[in-house]
């Protein structure tokens, strides 16, 4: 049975504020967003519904290693890159390899659903700096 969730006008900001964003917001620039328009709004509470939403599959959340969730609205399959330099969470404009999911299932004796890839390297504005 599906899980139902009572409306939230607070949870729907959080929802707007990542579908407006492409940079894979942290909860502290989420946080920062809602405050805006909820200034009561405490980090807990953006926290909260940033991991019920990911729970629920309504949006994803990222670990890239560096110790900080990212958020990101887009819940299809797709790929990021990580900027080792500034840190920047990009979109991969790669069409994610079914077959990669294949050639697991065949080393692995479990059952493989689906899997996550991450690209770090330098992002092309840092870069520009150099």
């Amino acid at each position: 049975m599906m899980k139902t969730l009572k409306y939230s006008r607070q949870r729907e900001s959080i929802k707007d504020c990542l579908a407006g964003r492409t940079d894979h917001p942290t909860a502290d620039m989420v946080y920062t967003c809602i405050r805006r328009q909820f200034p009561q709004i405490s980090l807990g509470t953006v926290y909260r519904n940033l991991n019920l939403l990911s729970e629920l599959g309504e949006i994803q959340k990222l670990t890239c290693g560096d110790g900080k969730d990212r958020f990101d609205w887009n819940t299809s399959p797709h790929y990021h890159f990580v900027c080792r330099n500034c840190g920047a969470v990009l979109d991969v404009a790669l069409e994610p390899f079914g077959e990669l999911l294949i050639k697991a299932q065949e080393v692995f004796e479990g059952q493989v659903e689906s899997h996550t890839v991450f690209f770090y390297g330098c992002c092309q504005k840092c870069m520009n700096l150099t």
